[in-house]
C-alpha cells in the first residue's frame, strides 16, 4: 500500500499559495503608502470628533476651577456635559448611543451612583411616550392619518377653489396630529398627503407650459405649513413634543413634593398658546404666498373629485379602524380626566394619585394586543413585529435628558452656572419671559429643542429660586422658545423632511420663521404672566 506517499510535483502543489501572487517591484514604497492609508483611516474627521468629547472632557476636569474643593463633583459633571454635547453636536457616535453614555460616565466620574442614573431612563414619563408611539404606530398601520388627512381637506376644498381654505384645512389637520404623537412622526405622515396634492400641479422644471407664479409660492406655502404646523401643535399637549415631556420630567426631579404637571392642566395653558401662534402661522402664509387669485390659478389642477377619489380607494372604514380609533378617544379622554381642577377631582383621585399618565398610556395600548382584529383568526389590532419601528432613539434621549438635569442639579453645577444669568434677577418678570423665550430660541437653532431644554431648564430653576418667583413661570417660556426652531433646515428633522421635497429654500424658512419667532415670543410674553400664572402658580410643594 502506498496511500501515506506523496509525490515531489504534489508536494509542490500543497505548498503553492491559493490565489497568485503578484509581487511588487517597488517594496519599500508600497509600505510607505500602507502606512499612510493606515494614517487616513485612523485620522478622519469622524474619529477626530470622536476623540474630542473625551479630550474637551479632560481640559475642562483638568484646568477649569469653578470655586472651593466642593466643587470638584461640579467640575466633573460639566466636564460629562461637554463631551456628551460634543458627541451629541457632532454625531460622532450615533444619537441613541450618545443618549445612552450618562449611564458609564456619571458612575465613572462620581457624579451619581449606576442605579440612581438608570432610574431616569425609565419613569412616567417614559412610559408616557411608549404608550403614545406604540398608538401612533397602530394609527399609521391601519392608515387612520391618511384617511383623516383626506376627509379634512375634503371639507377645506370648496368650489370654487379657495388656496387660502385649503391651506387651513392641511395645516390644521397637520396640527392635529402632531397634538397627539411626536412632531416629526407627524410630519412624515402628512408631508405624503401635501405633496400628493401638489404633485397634480405643474412643475417649473418638468412642464413645458408657462406655470403660474402663484402655483409655486402656493407649494412653499403647503410645505412650510406642514412642517411649522407640526411644531406649534406639538406645543399644545404633553406628548406632542419631547420637549414638553422633557419639563415634566425636570418638575418632578427638581420638586419631588409638588404636584405634577398633568396632561390637562398642560393643555389649558398649551392650546390657547398653540392656537394664537397657529392662526398667526395662517396669516403669515396667505400673505406671503397666497395672493389674489390664487384659486383661479390652481383651480384646473384641484378639483374635489380627485380627493374623493383616493378616498374611496380606502374603502370603508373597518372594525381594526374604529377599534383604534376607540382606543385612542378613550386615552385622551382618561388623559384629559384624571386632573380636572382643585374643586372637581378627577378619577386620578380613586387611585390616591398613584396613577399617572403614564399609568393610562400604557394599558390602553396593552388593549391594541388584545383586541382581535377580524381580519384573521386569532390575530390582534396590534403584534410585536409591528412595533419594531418604536423611535428607541427619542425614548433614550429622553432618558438622557432626564439624566443630565438630575446630574446638574445633585452636583450643584446649576447653581454654580445660574449665576451667569444673574442679570435676570435685576429684571421685571415682564422682560424676563420675553428675554429667556429669545435665549432659547436663538440656541435651538444651532442645538436639538430636547438639548436645549436638557441645558437651560435647570439654569432657569436656580434662578427662580434667587428670584423667589414660581419656578414654572421661567421653566415654561425657556421650553417653549426651545421649540421655536424655525430658521434653519437642521433645527429640527421636521424642517429636514420639509426641505428635502425641493419646493422650498432656506431664505423661505427665514422669512417665514423670524415672523413666527417674534410673533410665538410676543404671544407667550402675554399670556405666561396671565394664563399661565393662574393655570401653574397654584401648584403646591414649591
Amino acid at each position: 500500500m502506498d496511500c501515506g506517499h506523496v509525490s515531489l510535483e504534489e508536494s509542490d502543489k500543497l505548498k503553492s499559495p491559493l490565489l497568485p501572487v503578484v509581487h511588487n517591484i517597488n517594496e519599500e514604497p508600497h509600505e510607505q503608502q500602507t502606512v499612510g492609508q493606515h494614517l487616513q483611516t485612523i485620522f478622519t474627521p469622524k474619529n477626530c470628533y470622536i476623540a474630542l468629547g473625551p479630550l474637551l472632557c479632560a481640559v475642562v476636569c483638568l484646568c477649569v476651577r469653578l470655586g472651593g474643593d466642593d466643587k470638584t463633583t461640579a467640575r466633573n459633571m460639566l466636564g460629562v456635559l461637554v463631551w456628551i454635547f460634543a458627541w451629541w453636536l457632532t454625531e460622532a457616535v450615533p444619537m441613541p448611543i450618545t443618549s445612552m453614555s450618562p449611564l458609564f460616565l456619571f458612575p465613572l466620574f462620581g457624579i451619581t451612583s449606576a442605579d440612581d442614573v438608570a432610574i431616569s431612563y425609565m419613569d412616567d414619563v417614559i412610559a408616557l411616550v411608549l404608550g403614545s408611539f406604540i398608538l401612533a404606530l397602530a394609527v399609521e398601520h391601519y392608515n387612520i392619518h391618511r384617511r383623516l388627512a383626506l376627509n379634512i381637506t375634503l371639507v377645506f376644498c370648496v368650489e370654487p377653489l379657495n388656496a387660502p381654505l385649503l391651506l387651513l384645512g392641511i395645516c390644521a389637520t397637520t396640527a392635529f396630529v402632531s397634538m397627539w404623537m411626536h412632531n416629526v412622526a407627524a410630519v412624515v405622515m402628512m408631508m405624503p398627503v401635501a405633496t400628493g396634492i401638489l404633485q397634480r400641479l405643474p412643475s417649473s422644471s418638468s412642464s413645458t407650459e408657462m406655470v403660474p407664479p402663484a402655483v409655486g409660492k402656493f407649494c412653499q406655502a403647503m410645505v412650510l405649513g406642514v412642517i411649522y404646523s407640526a411644531a406649534v401643535g406639538g406645543m399644545s399637549t404633553l406628548t406632542g413634543t419631547g420637549v414638553n415631556l422633557i419639563l415634566v420630567g425636570m418638575w418632578k426631579s427638581y420638586f419631588p413634593e409638588a404636584d405634577p404637571i398633568s396632561f390637562s392642566q398642560w393643555f389649558f395653558f398649551g392650546f390657547p398658546l398653540a392656537l394664537c401662534i397657529f392662526v398667526t402661522l395662517w396669516g403669515i402664509l396667505c400673505v406671503m404666498y397666497c395672493p389674489n387669485g390664487s384659486g383661479k390659478a390652481l383651480s384646473p389642477y384641484l378639483h374635489k373629485s380627485h380627493l374623493k377619489r383616493e378616498l374611496e380607494m380606502l374603502g370603508p372604514m373597518s372594525f381594526s379602524e374604529k377599534m383604534v380609533l376607540s382606543v385612542f378617544g378613550g386615552l385622551v379622554v382618561l388623559w384629559m380626566t384624571r386632573n380636572i381642577t382643585e374643586d372637581i377631582p378627577g378619577w386620578g383621585c380613586i387611585f390616591d394619585g398613584r396613577a399617572g399618565d403614564g399609568t393610562v398610556s400604557v394599558m390602553m395600548a396593552a388593549l391594541l394586543f388584545i383586541i382581535p382584529n377580524n381580519i384573521k383568526k386569532g390575530e390582534k389590532l396590534m403584534d410585536w413585529d409591528k412595533c419594531k419601528k418604536l423611535p428607541w432613539n427619542i425614548v433614550l434621549l429622553l432618558g438622557a435628558g432626564f439624566a443630565i438635569a438630575d446630574g446638574v442639579r445633585t452636583s450643584g453645577l446649576a447653581e454654580v452656572l445660574s449665576k451667569g444669568l444673574v442679570f435676570l434677577e435685576t429684571a421685571p418678570y415682564w422682560a424676563i419671559a420675553p428675554t429667556v423665550c429669545l435665549i432659547a430660541a436663538t440656541i435651538t437653532e444651532f442645538t436639538s429643542n430636547n438639548a436645549t431644554t436638557t441645558l437651560l431648564v435647570p439654569l432657569l430653576i436656580e434662578i427662580a429660586k434667587t428670584m423667589r418667583i414660581h419656578p414654572l413661570l421661567l421653566m415654561v417660556p425657556g421650553a417653549i422658545g426651545a421649540q421655536f426652531a424655525f430658521l434653519l433646515p437642521t433645527g429640527t428633522p421636521s424642517n429636514i423632511v420639509g426641505f428635502t421635497t425641493g419646493h422650498i429654500e432656506i431664505k423661505d424658512m427665514i422669512k417665514t420663521g423670524l415672523a413666527l419667532k417674534i410673533a410665538g415670543t410676543a404671544f407667550l410674553s402675554v399670556l405666561m404672566p396671565t394664563l399661565g400664572a393662574y393655570i401653574f402658580a397654584s401648584k403646591a410643594g414649591v
